[in-house]
């Protein structure tokens, strides 16, 4: 175990409980991976939703203008046209 660490005690519902065991079991890992795997990648899911709002706010304090449509229309016509698999 690591150094520096701290113990949690956390409850879960019966269900997921023996969910959570038997997919660790089938996989043979230790409850703390599985629990931190879980949790490094729900914190990875808080930093992308944390992106996606400030992009969005960006979009909505300065969306495209009608020159800006008219540019990205004209790249993908273009861009569409001259692919030869199409």
């Amino acid at each position: 175990m690591p150094k520096n660490t701290a113990k949690v005690a956390v409850s879960l519902p019966d269900a997921l409980y023996q969910a959570v065991e038997k997919a660790r079991r089938r996989t043979g890992k230790a409850r703390s991976t599985v629990v931190q795997e879980a949790l490094r990648g729900w914190l990875r899911h808080e930093v992308q939703a944390e992106l996606v709002r400030e992009y969005e706010a960006g979009y909505r304090a300065r969306p495209e203008d009608a020159s800006e449509i008219e540019a990205a229309l004209g790249t993908a016509t273009a861009l569409l046209r001259d692919d030869e698999d199409w």
